[in-house]
């Protein structure tokens, strides 16, 4: 069996590399966008380091402990942003239940923001 031998000009050889590169950068850069002052300030807004910190567990788990919860799975930005957006009963570091107060924005970009933000840490 014989395949096919293609040939290929320096030009070709050089730009498609280049081409592949800029796209990949591009793709990346994409999903890498976040805003991390918009995201600590809407935090900050909405009294998240009530029960919240980025490395250390206060009432609700730390950010870390969130993002390492989610790491890889292809649901985790939604559920991160579900918990946001509509209070569900959460279970508590100390063992008790109470709604998760609900992110005081409508905003669409904003809450997925913060939840990238949130899943960045």
């Amino acid at each position: 069996m014989r395949f096919p031998v293609f040939k290929t000009s320096k030009f070709t050889q050089l730009v498609f590399p280049l081409a592949l590169a800029a796209f990949a950068g591009a793709s990346t850069s994409a999903i890498a966008a976040v805003d991390a002052d918009a995201a600590q300030a809407l935090f900050k807004k909405n009294d998240c380091t009530k029960c919240h910190s980025v490395d250390k567990t206060k009432k609700g788990p730390s950010l870390k402990k969130i993002a390492a919860k989610y790491k890889g799975k292809a649901d985790g930005q939604e559920k991160v942003t579900k918990n946001m957006t509509t209070g569900p009963k959460v279970k508590l570091e100390d063992g008790t239940e109470e709604d998760h107060k609900v992110i005081d924005t409508k905003d669409p970009a904003a809450i997925k923001n913060i939840a990238d933000w949130i899943l960045a840490q």
